[in-house]
């Protein structure tokens, strides 16, 4: 677990308690800190009390201390067998927050929507910074071992990018976590030996959650309109991703993808760090052939800026080498899911956005695109340029009868499906050896399914279960 002295003494709310809340609890009462935390969901509430140590001070060994309700009952961190003492102050109650006077920090998750959620006002209001877990592991930095941090992030390819950094560093034989918006929650990991490299994931939600983090090598992919329903329109959403760089220490590497007038802008803006400026070209010709969970333009971007991250960081050409050839591609991005009777099936589940898809569009030459959800805009404009791949389409979810009207015309087959399983019968009777089969749904899942995780489960069930 990694904690920090500072928070020793000091008393933090902590609201929604999913992975990162959670990780944040503990974090703070291993660190000395009092907590107040709260979630919506009982479950989540409930689920934190275990590791806590539910009433092993006061409460006597795990009830509730007489005359005193569940919620307003102090939890007192549990100590490792061995280990010392529960400190003063080491307590957590699990209560609304209604009061944020005398907080010293009030802790969101990433998906709070700060731009509307009355508790982030209130916070405001009275005074009490609004973080997140990233600015905690800031925060605790001065605590770990001599070591380095790269924050990744863009619209789309960060998650590639940040496990391609991630796993070049392990097959260089460098001590390596990632975390983030990937994987675990950071601060649930143990700290790394001196020497080794933090590769964090960074959404924009989180970027706003953080104002301490001094990137080593900071990396910014691409930027297209995405989240505006959290921001004051595209501007207030790019300018949220350049914060990263705003937040280095001269002398650190900025790594930036131009191939978007927004990403360009901002790293034109970084024109004084010439000699700590690295700027990926769109379309630069690169061997992505040795490479076999690389291909594809938009893996041609990923690659160049975890081959850029690594060269900053030290790392010679033949581990990166190595690293990019033996990669293996991560679950719902790109994933080869089987081949039958020829036909080649693809879960790119987590492009949630058009934007995301095009580049999946290019990489096959007759593709059966599963398409469809819960749709972020009215377009698919984006994939335009790659439609002359698509042999068929199969619409599904909430856009379904709005993305077949859109592609009636533009490709030789549409069909509107409906379901997840009846588009993966469907394309899989129609296709022929040598087609590809893909499911790049360029929306949300949440109309039909709990996450992009579950859709891509339920396309590789519904491949499974072909005849």
């Amino acid at each position: 677990m990694i904690t920090s002295r500072d928070w020793a003494g000091k008393r933090y709310a902590v609201l929604g308690l999913a992975r990162s809340g959670a990780a944040s609890v503990s974090a703070l009462l291993a660190g000395g800190a009092s907590v107040v935390a709260w979630d919506s969901e009982p479950d989540k509430r409930e689920a934190i009390l275990p590791g806590t140590g539910r009433g092993t001070s006061e409460a006597g060994g795990g009830g509730v201390p007489l005359g005193e309700s569940f919620a307003e009952a102090p939890l007192h961190h549990q100590p490792a067998a061995g280990g010392p003492p529960p400190r003063a102050g080491e307590d957590l109650k699990i209560a609304p927050l209604d009061d944020l006077s005398g907080f010293d920090a009030l802790v969101v998750s990433p998906g709070v929507p700060l731009n509307t959620h009355p508790l982030a006002a209130a916070a405001r209001a009275a005074g009490v910074p609004v973080i997140g877990d990233i600015e905690l592991f800031a925060q605790a930095r001065h605590d770990l071992p001599p070591h380095k941090v790269v924050g990744i992030t863009g619209t789309n390819g960060k998650s590639t990018t940040t496990a391609l950094v991630h796993h070049i560093l392990k097959t260089a034989g460098v001590p390596t976590l990632m975390g983030g918006n990937i994987g675990l929650p950071i601060l649930g990991q143990e700290p790394l030996p001196e020497g080794g490299v933090y590769v964090l994931e960074l959404s924009s939600y989180q970027i706003d959650l953080t104002q301490s983090l001094d990137c080593d090598v900071a990396v910014l992919l691409n930027i297209t309109p995405d989240h505006l329903d959290r921001y004051d329109g595209f501007a207030g959403y790019a300018a949220s991703k350049a914060r990263l760089f705003a937040m280095q220490s001269a002398g650190h590497v900025a790594v930036v993808g131009t191939g978007d007038e927004a990403s360009a802008n901002i790293a034109q803006g970084l024109a004084g760090r010439a000699e700590d400026l690295v700027t990926i070209a769109p379309d630069a010709p690169l061997d992505q052939s040795r490479w076999p969970a690389l291909q594809g333009p938009h893996n041609a971007q990923n690659a160049q800026a975890a081959i850029a991250v690594a060269r900053a960081l030290g790392i010679g050409e033949d581990a990166i080498e190595a690293g990019l050839a033996s990669y293996a591609s991560l679950p719902h991005r790109m994933q080869h899911v089987a081949t039958r009777n020829g036909v080649a099936f693809v879960n790119d589940s987590k492009a949630t956005n058009p934007e995301s898809t095009s580049p999946a569009l290019a990489a096959f030459p007759r593709v059966h695109w599963i398409v469809g959800g819960k749709r972020k805009g009215d377009d698919l404009d984006a994939c335009a340029a790659h439609l002359d791949h698509v042999v068929a389409a199969y619409t599904i979810g909430e856009a379904a009868p709005l993305f077949y009207d859109l592609l009636k015309g533009k490709v030789p087959v549409v069909e509107q499906s409906g379901t997840l399983e009846a588009a993966v019968a469907h394309a899989a009777a129609a296709a022929r050896s040598g087609d590809t089969v893909l499911l790049s749904p360029a929306c949300a899942s949440f109309d039909q399914f709990r996450d992009y995780e579950a859709r891509g489960d339920a396309f590789r069930a519904a491949v499974e279960a072909l005849a």
